[in-house]
């Protein structure tokens, strides 16, 4: 699938730092710092990323030259909240077990050891531009671990029987990385209204072409282009999307198109019932032709009282939960449509509070970007368990944005992920009620039915070969597109609902 690519602006910067030692009985030597990222971006929101080695912790096995184990031992560091472990090769495999412990701030006891998830299975196409970067690094699932100022680490290999492949269990370049997502931005001025006013059929958009809008003075170019690409559904620099009764929300329609570029679709017959009335164009030959289809030439429509169309929920912005667009690649990279929507968990743990929500989001920005090298947080959307829906992926939260999400389906579909981990953990109401609102209004824009079935083409992964055509539901879980057990079995179980209620507030 080609993408189409929007150009914005962007800036980086760099600084040194340099780590103490916390003294451990062992009296075990620990590697120096290296790699520091940007102390603070264009808003002015503080936040940083460090590096730290992994060394041998025990004697390796010289006979098959793998280390037993390599870690870190107890030691003081910069206050950091999140925590993951990356490598130098995006296709090495970490084969083992990784565990960290901390200490939080103000306090001197630890928290017990906890496990790591090893498999970050959410990441670029690997024919993409963002998949086939040198930039690109190993790395685990990133770990929340609330405000800490001391970390422990140790990750053991996997036991050698006659099945364990050859070749080392750790990858060249192991190292911790801790992520501070600094202080939240200031919260927006209070409106007297929480919906937003509905607007009339003829909504006027912009072309790709035209010029984009000029920055305020309270932002820079590249916060400037990022909010604008939602401008015909929140003002310049809004921190928030309102929420829109599903009469007003047809009108959203105007906003899907790449950049500013309006898109058109047929209108959807009211009569029809079932899944069949919006997948009847979803076969093979209706996959490929989106792959040859560039669609930036496409004109406007509105929907005359939604259609199927769901209510828009209310989304936080990027500025809203504190981005930094300083240290994503600039531009925005754009599919035909949107087909699917794959659910995530994050596996990232569930001990926040709903109030750390936009911290827990910056920080797996920084890790998404500067720690595995991606061009931008990889989720389309994020929901907490409050049921709260925050914008991921830059590119305007109506349109169709390539995501790095579902290995080999990340053209035409988006990802939604929900902060935590529900392998064994029920997930919150609230957050399945969200993804529900989120898809009825989003694939809505698509004419998506919720209840449906819809055809992708992979472009390769560990469960479908590259240029297979695949039947998914229109609401699918990561492990329908790829080997994982992510979105966790629990979460994976409560689709349904989120189907049945999404098709519901579409007025199926």
């Amino acid at each position: 699938m080609r993408g189409i690519f929007v150009t914005s602006t962007v800036t980086a910067c760099a600084a040194a730092l340099t780590l103490p030692l916390l003294t451990t009985p062992t009296g075990a030597a620990t590697a120096p710092a290296v790699r520091t990222a940007p102390a603070a971006g264009l808003s002015g929101v503080p936040g940083s990323t460090r590096s730290l080695p992994l060394v041998p912790l025990t004697p390796g096995d010289r006979a098959v030259g793998r280390a037993a184990e390599q870690g870190l031992p107890a030691r003081e560091v910069e206050p950091f909240s999140l925590v993951g472990i990356v490598w130098d090769n995006a296709a090495a495999e970490l084969r083992g077990q990784a565990q960290v412990r901390t200490r939080a701030v103000g306090s001197h006891r630890w928290s017990t050891w906890q496990d790591v998830q090893i498999h970050d299975d959410d990441r670029p196409d690997l024919d993409s531009a963002e998949g086939a970067s040198g930039r690109r690094r190993g790395a685990t699932a990133p770990l929340w671990v609330g405000a800490s100022d001391a970390v422990q680490v140790r990750v053991r290999a996997e036991t050698v029987t006659d099945r364990t492949p050859e070749g080392p269990a750790f990858p060249v370049g192991l190292r911790l990385e801790l992520v501070d997502p600094g202080k939240d931005p200031a919260p927006e001025p209070a409106r007297p209204q929480r919906q937003a006013p509905a607007v009339p059929a003829a909504v006027p958009a912009r072309s790709a072409e035209e010029p984009t809008v000029p920055a305020s003075p309270a932002l820079s170019e590249v916060e400037a282009a990022t909010s604008a690409v939602n401008s015909l559904l929140a003002p310049l620099g809004a921190k928030e999307i309102l929420a829109r009764d599903k009469d007003g929300s047809g009108a959203d329609v105007a906003a899907t198109g790449p950049g500013d570029a309006p898109v058109e679709s047929p209108p959807q017959d009211p009569d029809t019932d079932g899944a069949a009335d919006v997948d009847t164009t979803d076969d093979a030959a209706d996959a490929a032709a989106d792959d040859s289809t560039d669609g930036a030439d496409q004109a406007s429509r509105y929907v005359e009282g939604g259609g199927y169309i769901g209510p828009r929920p209310r989304i936080v912005t990027r500025a809203g939960w504190g981005a930094d667009e300083s240290i994503r690649e600039r531009g925005f990279v754009y599919t035909k449509t949107v087909r699917a929507a794959f659910v995530h968990h994050t596996a990232s743990g569930n001990k926040y509070s709903c109030s750390q929500s936009a911290s827990v989001i910056r920080g797996i920005y920084r890790y998404h970007v500067q720690s595995s090298g991606w061009r931008d947080m990889g989720y389309n959307f994020l929901v907490d368990k409050c049921g709260t829906i925050y914008e991921g992926r830059s590119g305007g939260v109506a349109k169709a944005v390539m995501g790095a999400h579902t290995l080999g389906f990340n053209s035409n579909s988006m990802g939604i992920a929900v902060l935590g981990t529900f392998a064994s953990s029920t997930p919150p109401t609230a957050a399945v009620d969200a993804v529900a609102r989120l898809t009825a209004w989003k694939l809505g824009l698509f004419g998506r039915n919720p209840l449906g079935s819809t055809t992708l083409v992979s472009a390769g992964g560990n469960l479908f070969k590259k240029g297979t055509k695949v039947k998914l539901k229109v609401i699918s879980g990561h492990r329908d597109g790829y080997a994982t057990e992510c979105p966790g079995d629990l979460l994976y179980k409560k689709l349904g609902r989120a189907r049945s209620t999404a098709a519901r507030l579409q007025g199926r």
